[in-house]
């Protein structure tokens, strides 16, 4: 579906001069009033960065499709002209430009409140690496002091017994934020029959989450993942960019919404430092087999991080609070009297939570950053992390509804107008006393007050943001494309066939050949509990094992979708992008319709599927999905709630939780302000390269920012002839020495030549060097990436993986000017070496070439075909060249065109040798990111 999206900032555009009000609707107004003698003598508002002071407050509209005008292209960010971050001493005064920051408190022993290094090192593995028990604890340091007496006479472990140790971690002041109790006040009115739930008094444990915040704020780990000021982020082509929480319009407008407020804004605010709040909440079972122990953690983080700080399994996503669940007996489940209750609790719970931030909503307040310098920071509430049940209870909206717009629930196909705070309470003053025409006409609870209402500037329908985990990869994909296809088999074969079908669907997805970051199914996709990261998994196969058995227009919903969802998950986006994203939804919403014609849905109007037509608003305000998606929620429930609990002895195990996570922030604080005085080595240290051990097939690697380069592994492999005529008859390549000379010669004379005499071509008599991998490095921000957005991956070529020979795919580069894969070709490394000739050292491989099929992409798959190349019609001699190792790009994905009939089980059959087998198959664009983005 199809929308044209307003993208703004200001209505119009302030002068960026200290004591100047002049406001101009133009830019070139703006521009002329600048270089005018009025301000040429001036002082820009912002005194750390003239150039970051001059970056407009944009009165821009942008529908996302079209290229973006900006008044300075080369000028990449742009920030915001009052709410800009200045830095600030101890004392709350602004520094001028190259001040240092303020020092840090020292303490006489650096490593208090523990001895030395060695207590601090040694309580650190025991609580938090180790998570030992406090009965191992007290046996490992008597075994301590004893080989100490045995050894010195004298001294003792740094601990006496569990309960010391524990005691020194509870000392630690760094990142402290005790809990705290809220309790709720019984109605004495209650009659004694009253129902249980009514009389009981209910419990919930937080931490003030202004401590919390200023504990995140002033973490030095985050020094190089913290933006201090909303801005626009403008590319070297004039591209508007989007990524990070503050490179999103909602950061940009709230900041000015706060400057632009006549009681607490203007001068009060400058230079202030927005503070993006970001929520985040959701029910976890810790324990299924002893009762469906439940829990209900509220998060905490801040969007002046980077998304990749959120997701990086750090103390960026804090556990606030654990909300009250109330039980009643079963007769209650469907009580009106109880569910509003349980709303309430949980609204007016949030809200007395956060009741500590009010103040430092409307005025500033002096914090410390984590670069050292101190700065005024302004609250406000941002966004929430939720999936939709829980949306439903923030929103107090009626399920079914959509949360965020007003589209009826039962024509979901389309967004509607957006809610609004203010909508929400110009109906409530309409329709006082008529609650059935809120709830049937508007989708509204009318017995649900959001918290938010209690927080200056908040509206919660603007604050929830894109849940890819639920709404795309497990919502859209596993719960619904996923299941509606076999229940359109189903249909039109018939139960029995379609688990034959099904079966054979399996067996497909357990032939695929491996490559690097690719999940082996061994038995398909029969698991009996799908995790987030099954579905990913599955979204990279699924396809090509379905294709032949459902209808083209059903392929053509789920190629659509996919491109949809491999997109929405980046890291970075450009209005380009953006464009892509609204193409392929719009693709995928006509193409769905195939399952209402089939008679597998009777209608589309669900709510998960429909949020995602709000995703290009989304991403334009919050910046890239995944660094709001509550897979950062859900991952946090192992450290924050699951760990915790297996640590507990399950007697009042939540009291015990909360010690336990105060205890690992207090230590994780601690070594940061460690690392900080380079005391100990870096938080995200990178740990030895599992590439040195060839033990890893792809990963992260902090290198300098370069397109691609492939180059050979570091250890050449053992036992292979050194000449190459030897090694041509060992590897059983006889035309090995051929099209090494031929190769060589293209290399000396740059002309081509496959078809040259050989006679002509240089002989080469240095040693070989043969080696099972070569290493490809490649800029894919979005897929796991160092600093600079590189990536790399593995490329083998072994006689042995697992007991099996394994000779992965390449995509050669043939015409650099031609786009996506028309200026590649796909080919299979049989043989990586290395020789020297005159002092040159050149890395090559012996490829089998690949020709593609047809001029375009399967029209059904959306995907590049390939077939094996030989150069006689009985595919006895196949099409073989040495190339240079430049030549390459990155290897790819090739899954096999299974064809219509169901695969034979035959033991010969297998992912390992499925390249040799099959005749034809997909160039996959789906097994990651990087090859979404270039085989198009």
């Amino acid at each position: 579906m199809m929308c044209k999206l307003a993208v703004y900032f200001m209505t119009r555009i302030a002068c960026p001069y200290r004591g100047c009000t002049r406001t101009f609707a133009l830019q070139g107004h703006l521009t002329k009033h600048v270089k005018s003698d009025t301000h040429q003598n001036g002082t820009l508002r912002q005194a750390s960065s003239s150039s970051q002071a001059m970056a407009p407050a944009l009165d821009y509209f942008d529908d996302c499709v079209h290229q973006s005008s900006f008044p300075d292209p080369q000028l990449e960010y742009h920030f915001h002209p009052f709410l800009n971050g200045e830095k600030c001493d101890q004392y709350g005064n602004t520094l001028p430009p190259g001040s240092p920051p303020a020092p840090s408190l020292q303490h006489e022993n650096t490593w208090a409140p523990f001895a030395d290094e060695v207590a601090f090192r040694l309580a650190s593995l025991l609580f938090k690496k180790v998570e030992m028990s406090q009965p191992n604890i007290n046996e490992l340091l008597d075994l301590w002091c004893l080989d100490i007496q045995r050894r010195f006479n004298g001294d003792s472990a740094p601990f006496g017994n569990h309960q010391e140790l524990l005691e020194t971690i509870d000392s630690i002041q760094d990142g402290s934020a005790p809990w705290k109790c809220l309790e709720t006040q019984i109605d004495e009115s209650f009659l004694p029959d009253a129902p249980e739930w009514q009389k009981t008094s209910y419990q919930v444990w937080y931490r003030d989450p202004d401590m919390v915040i200023a504990n995140i704020l002033k973490n030095p780990d985050f020094a190089n993942e913290f933006d201090p000021a909303p801005y626009v982020h403008v590319g070297r082509d004039g591209k508007r960019r989007w990524s990070n929480m503050m490179s999103g319009n909602f950061a940009y407008r709230q900041a000015t919404k706060i400057y632009d407020d006549p009681e607490t804004g203007g001068d009060k605010v400058l230079g202030a430092m927005y503070c993006p709040i970001i929520l985040g909440a959701d029910k976890t079972t810790v324990s299924v087999a002893t009762g469906h122990v439940e829990y209900h953690p509220l998060y905490l983080s801040i969007g002046n991080l980077h998304n990749a700080a959120r997701r990086g399994h750090r103390n960026s996503v804090v556990p606030i609070a654990f909300l009250a669940i109330p039980k009643a007996d079963r007769k209650y489940d469907n009580d009106p009297k109880f569910r509003t209750f349980k709303k309430q609790l949980y609204q007016t719970s949030i809200a007395a939570i956060l009741r500590s931030l009010v103040p430092g909503m409307t005025t500033p307040v002096l914090r410390r950053c984590p670069d050292g310098y101190y700065c005024h920071v302004i609250y406000d509430l941002a966004a929430f992390i939720a999936d939709y049940p829980e949306q439903v209870l923030l929103a107090g909206v009626v399920q079914g509804w959509c949360c965020r717009c007003t589209a009826h629930f039962s024509d979901l196909d389309k967004p509607g107008e957006p809610r609004t705070r203010e909508w929400v309470d110009t109906l409530f003053e309409h329709y006082q006393g008529e609650a059935d025409v809120l709830w049937d006409n508007y989708g509204i609870d009318d017995d649900v007050l959001p918290f938010t209402h209690h927080f200056p500037r908040a509206d919660i329908h603007e604050m929830l943001t894109a849940d890819l985990l639920h709404q795309v990869v497990k919502g859209c994909f596993k719960d619904m494309l996923v299941e509606w296809v076999i229940a359109y088999l189903t249909i039109t074969h018939g139960e029995t066939q379609m688990k034959e079908i099904m079966d054979d669907v399996d067996h497909r997805i357990s032939l695929v050949p491996p490559f690097p970051g690719l999940r082996h199914f061994p038995h398909g996709r029969r698991f009996k509990q799908w995790t987030g990261d099954d579905s990913k998994a599955l979204m990279k196969v699924f396809l090509p094992a379905i294709s032949e058995y459902i209808p083209e227009e059903m392929t053509k919903c789920l190629s659509s979708f996919l491109d949809f969802c491999y997109l929405a998950r980046r890291n970075d986006f450009t209005t380009d992008t953006i464009a892509e994203l609204q193409n392929a939804l719009h693709s995928f919403c006509e193409y769905r319709k195939i399952f209402l014609r089939t008679n597998v849905r009777a209608h589309l109007s669900i709510p998960r599927m429909h949020s995602i037509l709000h995703y290009p608003y989304l991403i334009i305000n919050f910046g890239a999905p995944n660094g709001v998606c509550s897979s950062i929620t859900e991952s946090r429930h192992i450290t924050a709630v699951k760990k915790p609990w297996r640590r507990s002895n399950r007697y009042n195990a939540l009291s015990q939780m909360l010690l336990t996570n105060q205890r690992l922030d207090k230590l994780t604080m601690l070594r940061a302000r460690l690392v900080e005085q380079g005391l100990m080595p870096p938080l995200q240290a990178p740990a030895p390269d599992p590439f040195e051990t060839d033990k890893d097939d792809e990963g992260a690697v902090d290198a300098d920012r370069l397109l691609a380069k492939v180059e050979l592994a570091k250890t050449r492999a053992r036992h292979y002839p050194r000449k190459l005529e030897d090694l041509a008859v060992y590897v059983n390549q006889p035309l090995l020495p051929e099209l090494t000379r031929q190769f060589l010669f293209g290399q000396l004379s740059g002309e081509v030549a496959d078809s040259i005499d050989i006679d002509l071509c240089p002989e080469i008599h240095a040693k070989i060097n043969v080696y099972h991998s070569a290493i490809a490095m490649f800029y894919a921000p979005s897929d796991n990436a160092g600093i600079r957005g590189m990536h790399r991956e593995r490329i083998r070529c072994t006689p042995s993986w697992y007991g099996h020979p394994r000779r992965d795919t390449v995509a050669v580069i043939i015409d650099e000017d031609e786009p996506g894969f028309r200026g590649m070709s796909a080919a299979r490394a049989l043989l990586f070496f290395s020789f020297t000739y005159k002092d040159s050292e050149y890395p090559c491989v012996l490829v089998h070439w690949y020709n593609t099929y047809g001029r375009s992409r399967d029209t059904r798959t959306s995907m590049w075909t390939v077939r094996p190349s030989y150069l006689d019609a009985r595919q006895h001699r196949p099409h073989l060249a040495v190339l240079h190792l430049d030549s390459l790009l990155r290897g790819i994905h090739l899954i096999p065109i299974y064809g219509s009939r169901a695969l034979p089980r035959s033991q010969g059959l297998a992912h390992y040798n499925s390249l040799d087998v099959f005749t034809a198959f997909y160039v996959n664009r789906f097994a990651d990111y990087h090859s979404n983005e270039i085989l198009f």
